[in-house]
């Protein structure tokens, strides 16, 4: 029998080296196979260049996507260290994962970024789908912030119907679970939040 993909997500660093060797220290520890990161890994000034050096030290698989946080320069900085899969999908042999960021405080999806994800969810052959966003969706369980969700991220969610939708942004929705129709959503942040496919 084949071992299932395990994966660790975590987001919103924020600048933090300490945050990120704890998450890539929970990713050995848990033998996950990729370190999956939505958004939000840049810090005030400076502190971008060095965040993600855990996980190339500790030889991780590293995919990223922006957050409203996260500058072009910044992404720039992460590519050396992991894939930016921000409007691009990847695919771990059944398992395929589509990302979604808001780069340079973009926050709210309009229809041009819509069309690209319905482009790259109809090419996407996996069994198993993964969505990952740094926003979260409307009519979810993080909205008790206060900050309303995307509504565009939910109906590509209703429409496409992956296994899988995993947000952060608001960090003290970390932990928290919901269902979209079929859809499993995920909030994760700074702890980390290990899957099995």
């Amino acid at each position: 029998m084949k071992d299932k993909l395990r994966i660790l997500a975590a987001s919103d660093f924020h600048g933090s080296k300490d945050i990120a060797r704890k998450v890539s220290e929970k990713a050995k520890r848990e033998r996950a196979d990729l370190v999956l990161l939505a958004g939000d890994l840049s810090g005030f000034g400076g502190e971008s260049s060095e965040v993600l050096e855990p996980f190339k030290k500790n030889k991780q698989k590293l995919a990223f996507i922006p957050g409203n946080w996260d500058a072009q320069e910044d992404i720039e900085i992460f590519r050396k260290f992991g894939r930016d899969i921000n409007n691009y999908y990847i695919s771990y042999g059944d398992v395929g994962i589509l990302g979604v960021g808001n780069p340079d405080w973009k926050m709210e999806f309009g229809k041009e970024d819509l069309k690209l994800l319905e482009k790259n969810f109809k090419k996407m052959k996996s069994k198993k789908k993964i969505l990952v966003s740094h926003l979260h969706a409307s009519g979810t369980k993080a909205e008790f912030s206060g900050f309303k969700g995307d509504e565009n991220l939910r109906k590509l969610v209703e429409e496409f119907k992956p296994d899988v939708l995993i947000s952060a942004h608001i960090h003290e929705a970390e932990g928290i679970e919901d269902m979209i129709g079929k859809t499993k959503v995920l909030q994760v942040g700074r702890g980390g939040k290990l899957l099995e496919f």
